[in-house]
Order: C-alpha cells, then structure tokens, then sequence
C-alpha cells in the first residue's frame, strides 16, 4: 500500500492531470458542446478524488474536511456516469438528437442517488434504500455500457482518422476506467473506496497514471498527428500506380452518382475501396476532405434521400408505395429512410410528397 505522503501526491498528480486534460479539451474547441460536457466531467472526477481525501484512513496531516460541501460533491460524483454517456453521444452520433428518455433517466439517477445519500446519513441504511441504491448502481453502468456502444457503433464508418483512433482510446481508457471504478465502488469494496485504503489507492493511482498518459498523447498530437505519420509510411510503400491514382469530385460523382453505385444495399466504405481500387485509407480521406462528410452513412444518406425526393416528386410515382421507393435508393428497411429523410428535408416522405403535389 502506499504511504501517506504517495497517496496524498498521486491523489494532487490526477487532479492536475485531469484539469489540465479538460482544458486542453477546451483549448481545441470551446464552442463544442462535447468539450464542455467532458471539463463539467473533469470537474466531478476532482470531486470524487476530493472526497476520498477526506476519509478516516488518511493521514490527518494530508486529510481535508469538505463536509460543507458534501451535497455537491455527492451530486457532482453521482452524474459522472450519466454525463459520459452524454458527451460520448455528443462525438459520435453528432447527426442525431439526444434521446429525451435516457436524458430524463440521468437526472432521475442524479437525484435519487443524492436523496439516498442524505436519507441514508440522516436515517441510518434500510433494506429499501439499499435495494433503491443497488438499482441506481445498475443504472449507472447501463450508462457506462451505452456510451462505449455508442463509441463502437460507428467506428466503421468514421471518416476522421484521429476521431477513429479517439474511439479506442475513450473505450480502452476513459470507459473501461469509469466502468471499472464503479463496479469496485458499488459491488466490490464494502462501503466504498472511502473505507478501504487499498482499494483508495488503487483507484487513484489508475486514474493518475491513465489521465497523466492521455494528457503526454494530448500534447504530443499538438506536434505530431499519428494519422499522418500512419499516411506516409502507408504511403510510400505503395505502386506508383496506386500513386497515380486520383479522384476530383466531379469524377467521384460521375463514378458513384452516374454509376449509382450508392444505391447497393448494405453497401459500406470497404466495399466501395474495393470497386474503385483504392486503399481504404485514401477513400476515407477523399471523402472527408474533398466531399466534407465526416462518416459515410452520412454521404450515402444523402445521395439515396436526394434519389427518393426526386422519385417522391415526379407525379407518375404518386401511387408508388413510399417502401418500394426506398428499396429502389438503397435503403433495407423503411425506418432508416425515413429517419434519414426527415434530418435531411426536415418532414416525412409522405409529408414531402404531399407538399409537392400542392404546390
């Protein structure tokens, strides 16, 4: 175990490390909403490393006494969980619109975890408050869980190389962190870190240690971009051919658009490198560069919507079956189209095409 004077500079060494990582997060983008949700999540982690500094086994020259301030800190600890799964949403489906349920279901935790916090120091634990506190521990990880799926789902198709390189990173560090320290926390350590000096520095010294590497990977993607060290000894092992080979927008479109090569179902990035015979790397960064899409089910949205309110438009396909026209385009399914359509023409399918018809 570490002693006293380890524990209280490790626990100073992931505070700094953790502020200093969320303003590097606001540095980038402040405007960012995802930038702002992770520094109000620095914030809170500080709260949770605060806390443990205030527990019976430290030593009483490093030990702090934050009891005015202990609401807050429970309430700042407990929304954690709830707010990483927020920001994760907020990077990778940054196309679609946070769901009302889940962002109800984060306040709804937050607060009956604050109530049982108080309830419990003020009344002593009951079997209902602790049956009340292992289901808000569940839904905690339910969030941890949601937010590294999120991470995962559309890696694939992500056209930013260091938002891909990002994805692993947020998992194999930020998530698996988080999820782990709630695990221990909630199902593992009797009465939390707070009365298990072992367990204490355990965690801090993993937050430390994870937070300090990110912060040395934050500042050394200022000077050099891995992405683009990865691009240059890719591409220099390549056939002068390869080379040579290059697309301007007009040439892509009349390729995909012409070809109507986007109306292949289940078509993804590596199937379109292969019918081009291009690298997939050199795809990604044509479409991202040239044609500004950030993920490719964004671009084939648009060239299979564009298709479909062209077809919804035409009167000769006014009795045509809104499904068999979004068969025609690509899609596999109606709801996917017609979530598609109504973010890129802001109505429904039907809605466009009666509106077309009237006017």
């Amino acid at each position: 175990m570490l002693s006293p004077l380890s524990l209280f500079t490790t626990q100073i060494v992931a505070v700094l490390s953790v502020l200093l990582l969320a303003m590097g997060y606001l540095k980038a983008d402040i405007k960012s909403s995802s930038s702002r949700v992770f520094a109000v999540i620095a914030i809170f982690v500080v709260f949770y490393i605060l806390n443990g500094m205030t527990a019976s086994h430290i030593d009483p020259n490093f030990q702090l006494d934050l009891s005015n301030w202990q609401l807050v800190i429970d309430i700042g600890v407990s929304a954690i969980a709830g707010l990483f799964m927020i920001y994760c949403f907020l990077i990778f489906q940054e196309s679609e619109r946070f769901p009302l349920t889940l962002g109800v279901a984060v306040v709804v935790q937050v607060l009956l975890d604050s109530w049982l916090n108080l309830s419990q120091a003020l009344l002593g634990a009951t079997a209902f408050y602790g049956l009340l506190d292992v289901c808000m521990d569940v839904l905690q990880l339910g969030f941890v869980c949601l937010a590294i799926y999120w991470t995962l789902k559309g890696w694939s198709v992500d056209l930013v190389e260091d938002r891909r390189i990002l994805r692993w990173v947020i998992i194999s560090i930020q998530g698996s962190l988080i999820f782990a320290v709630l695990f221990l926390e909630n199902f593992l350590l009797a009465g939390g870190s707070e009365s298990n000096a072992a367990g204490q520095a355990v965690i801090v010294s993993a937050i430390a240690l994870l937070t300090l590497g990110m912060l040395l990977v934050a500042l050394r993607f200022d000077f050099i971009s891995l992405s683009d060290a990865i691009k240059k000894v890719t591409k220099s092992g390549e056939s002068a051919e390869e080379s040579l080979t290059s697309f301007s927008v007009e040439g892509f479109d009349a390729i995909f658009k012409d070809g109507q090569l986007y109306k292949e179902p289940g078509l993804t990035i590596s199937m379109l490198a292969k019918k081009l015979s291009l690298p997939e790397y050199r795809l990604r960064a044509f479409i991202h560069q040239e044609l500004g899409y950030r993920n490719f089910n964004a671009m084939l949205h648009q060239y299979r919507i564009e298709e479909a309110a062209n077809s919804l438009s035409q009167t000769k396909n006014q009795n045509l079956p809104v499904l068999t026209i979004a068969l025609s385009v690509g899609y596999q399914s109606i709801t996917p189209f017609n979530n598609a359509f109504r973010q890129l023409k802001g109505m429904t399918p039907s809605e466009y095409r009666r509106k077309n018809q009237i006017a």
